[in-house]
C-alpha cells in the first residue's frame, strides 16, 4: 500500500523511504538503530575521541561502535579526523547534516524519557491484562 501524502508534501519526491529500493532506507536504519541514534546523540555534545564515545554510549562494543561510525561517516553525518601522533588520535564530530539529524533524535529521546512513567504504567496494565507476562 502506498503511503498517503500530507498537505504540502510534493508528489514527485526524489526519495521514498517506503519504497524497497530507496537508498534513504539504509540511512534511516543507520540513524534510528540503537547504536546509531545513541552515537549521534552523544556526539551532539561536541567532538569526542573513540574511547570517550565508547564510554558515553554505555554497552556498545568496540566493533559495533566502529561499524556504526563508519556507516554514519559514509552517510555524511559524522566527520572523522585522525591526528598523526603516537599513539594515533582520532576525533569524531557531527557534520552540519549530522547535527540537524541528532537534534531531531534528541527531541524524540527527551520526549520518550519524559513520558517513561506513562510507558511503564501502560506496560504494567498490558502485562496484568495478559496474566502477568
Amino acid at each position: 500500500m502506498e503511503p498517503t501524502l500530507r498537505d504540502g508534501e510534493a508528489e514527485d519526491r526524489a526519495f521514498d523511504v517506503f519504497a524497497r529500493a530507496c537508498p534513504s532506507r539504509g540511512t534511516l536504519e543507520h540513524v534510528t538503530g540503537r547504536w546509531g541514534s545513541l552515537t549521534l546523540g552523544a556526539l551532539h555534545g561536541g567532538q569526542l575521541r573513540f574511547n570517550e564515545l565508547r564510554r558515553r554510549v554505555d554497552g556498545v562494543s568496540e566493533k559495533m561502535l566502529s561499524q556504526t561510525l563508519h556507516a554514519l561517516e559514509r552517510d555524511g553525518l559524522v566527520h572523522r579526523e585522525a591526528q598523526p601522533t603516537n599513539p594515533p588520535r582520532v576525533d569524531y564530530e557531527l557534520t552540519p547534516l549530522g547535527r540537524e539529524v541528532a537534534q531531531r533524535l534528541l527531541d524524540l529521546i527527551h520526549l520518550v524519557e519524559g513520558r517513561m512513567d506513562d510507558v511503564l504504567l501502560a506496560r504494567g496494565s498490558y502485562d496484568a491484562a495478559r496474566g502477568g507476562l
